[in-house]
């Protein structure tokens, strides 16, 4: 980006243009570039431009707004097809929970940043495959494979929005990272529409009820789905045309949740050896076990994704301890699944936890290693997220192994 904008400081059109494609990546390379271009007047106005931008609310225009709906309401409309075709919501949902939000994302990405079906109809064709692949797959909710099947396409779909979103520069690892940072930004947003839709539809029940309309049933089955299948669809136009509206709220929340995460893992890792709990013979809790160590690998990856050149010493090191702390955590868990497949032979659910804690427990090293150069003052705080983007191909890749070769290796058991 940054020999972009240098090749097009004469050619102002084309400097536009390229703003327009890519803001957020556009001022970030700006102001790493500025010190070197400070004497070339058009750098002088864009710099002036830039940091002189409007904080408040963009809301776009009633064309756009005609578009996002048009989204939400299809993605409502597939969300609703049980209810329409009499489908069994628990046959329907696990197969096609994906599809009701990463294709609108898809389209909406593809509206936004300008790029034409052609440049991307092999990644139509990939949801496409998966979308036939997931139909036709034989299996139901009890079937291990068909579990995983469902819990793991959806990482596929993620992914191929991130290509929609990075307009297909894979290799970039800003790009990739700024595709993480949006994922936070669009997670913050997404859950502040739906807490104020929930408070909407309380009290539209509550006042209902004082004259005796029970709405109850009526309301969430139709407006209720069609809210959560669109809200996703609206955080993101909202965080496209106001990239800077939850950007200040991304770090406070890592500098508030980090520390109390920190003390929750090294409390907790405390009181399981006090009490002397085994988690190598208990299923039920080795499970619960990697559900918090994925909810605290989000939290690290939240963290690092609002990094900046002002973020505190003390932040990078509670997120230094804590990431220590992860790994003893991954250590346990990893070590269990192993001792239970020793024990008990391999099952799908087995390997592909296994596969999951190997993992993350390689990128945990990798980004506490980072984290104690940072903190040494020998790399950069690009190396921690670089450490983080440069993986997760090895996490699309896991996750369409599990999708589509488990069924097979295990006999679609």
């Amino acid at each position: 980006m940054k020999e972009q904008i240098v090749q097009y400081l004469n050619d102002p059109v084309e400097l536009e243009r390229l703003y327009r494609q890519h803001k957020m990546l556009f001022k970030k390379a700006f102001f790493a570039l500025y010190p070197e271009v400070s004497n070339h007047p058009v750098a002088q106005c864009w710099y002036a431009r830039l940091q002189d931008e409007r904080d408040e609310v963009q809301w776009g225009t009633k064309y756009e707004w005609m578009r996002v709906m048009m989204l939400g309401l299809l993605a409502g409309a597939v969300a609703k097809l049980p209810d329409w075709l009499s489908i069994q919501p628990e046959d329907f949902y696990p197969r096609y929970a994906g599809f009701i939000v990463f294709p609108f994302l898809m389209w909406l990405h593809m509206w936004k940043k300008h790029i034409s079906f052609r440049q991307v109809a092999w990644l139509w064709g990939i949801v496409a495959i998966a979308f036939l692949y997931i139909r036709f797959l034989p299996g139901h909710i009890g079937n291990d494979t068909f579990i995983l099947a469902c819990l793991y396409l959806p990482v596929l779909l993620w992914a191929l929005l991130g290509i929609v979103y990075m307009q297909n520069r894979l290799v970039d690892q800003e790009s990739r990272f700024l595709y993480l940072q949006y994922n936070g930004d669009l997670l913050v947003m997404t859950q502040l529409i739906l807490a104020a839709g929930g408070a909407f539809t309380g009290i539209t029940l509550a006042l209902f009820s004082l004259i005796q309309i029970h709405l109850q049933a009526i309301y969430l089955h139709t407006i209720g789905i069609w809210g959560l299948a669109a809200s996703p669809i609206v955080a993101s136009y909202l965080i496209e045309i106001n990239p800077q509206l939850v950007r200040k709220i991304s770090p406070i929340i890592a500098t508030i949740f980090a520390p109390l995460t920190l003390g929750l893992m090294v409390s907790y890792l405390i009181a399981l050896f006090y009490i002397g709990k085994n988690p190598y013979n208990d299923r039920e809790f080795l499970l619960i076990f990697n559900i918090v160590l994925l909810g605290v690998m989000a939290i690290i990856f939240f963290s690092v994704t609002s990094f900046s050149e002002s973020t505190s010493r003390i932040l990078i090191w509670v997120l230094l301890a804590l990431s220590i702390a992860t790994v003893l955590f991954c250590g346990i868990a990893l070590s269990a699944i192993m001792f239970r497949m020793v024990k008990w032979g391999i099952t799908p659910n087995r390997l592909a936890v296994l596969g999951n804690d190997a993992l993350i427990m390689i990128n945990l090293i990798l980004i506490t290693y980072q984290l104690f150069m940072v903190i040494l003052r020998k790399h950069a705080l690009d190396a921690v997220s670089k450490s983080i983007t440069s993986f997760l191909p090895v996490y699309v890749i896991w996750s369409v192994c599990v999708s589509f070769l488990f069924p097979v290796l295990f006999h679609f058991q």
